[in-house]
């Protein structure tokens, strides 16, 4: 038998692509999807718009009929926007929330009937400190960010009677990749790893049903909380 398929949507530069090579390189089958194919992706990413359903539609049911159910789906995609009220625009708010809640609920539509006809499997959102307290000048990403981890829940109170795993994982604090440190003047040992991260992903799909996590906070040693 071929590997389980594991799903990453928003398979960028940074996170995303050490959730594509970690699940390689445990077992999985993993098919990494993003607007945009970054240089040198790991394994094989689709390009793909999670936030338009026909395209989203589509790519999953092919990965379906030649993989069988995935396994694993996760949810990465995010839109940052940082600008004072009175410059964000409704274009703003509209495209923070296509990018993160609309994404997600395209492809849970999408991945989550599928895992329960194959027998379960884990649905992971990756969320973040905006999930849970607006910040100045994170008004639509904060926004977006909220309804993301309200729409989490409704479908692990929905779909976890019936096997399903989701889980909404709220990085708090700054990942470290090469948009974060030319953003953020910080120490990157003060900044959470990603290829720790998709170890944590890794752990929460192997949980046995009895003892599943449905929100887990992460930060890094020396992290404000």
């Amino acid at each position: 038998m071929s590997d389980p398929l594991a799903i990453i949507g928003g398979a960028g530069a940074g996170l995303g692509q050490s959730l594509v090579r970690a699940f390689a390189q445990n077992g999985y089958t993993p098919i990494g999807l993003n607007r945009s194919v970054p240089d040198g992706a790991a394994g094989t990413t689709h390009a793909v718009d999670l936030s338009d359903p026909d395209q989203i539609s589509q790519t999953v049911s092919d990965l379906i009929q030649t993989h069988g159910a995935p396994n694993l789906v996760v949810h990465n995609a995010a839109k940052l926007v940082i600008a004072g009220f009175a410059e964000t625009t409704a274009a703003h708010f509209e495209a923070t929330w296509r990018a993160m809640v609309l994404s997600a609920a395209n492809l849970a539509c999408n991945a989550l009937p599928a895992m329960v006809k194959g027998g379960g499997g884990t649905f992971i959102v990756t969320g973040a400190t905006a999930s849970l307290r607006g910040g100045r000048n994170f008004a639509a990403f904060a926004s977006a960010k909220a309804g993301l981890r309200a729409l989490t829940q409704s479908l692990a109170r929905e779909y976890g009677p019936q096997g399903i795993h989701v889980v909404h994982v709220v990085l708090d604090g700054i990942v470290d990749t090469d948009a974060s440190r030319a953003l953020h003047s910080m120490a990157p040992e003060r900044m959470k790893k990603p290829a720790d991260i998709a170890r944590t992903y890794l752990a929460l799909a192997d949980q046995h049903r009895s003892t599943w996590t449905h929100e887990m906070d992460l930060g890094p040693m020396g992290e404000a909380f």
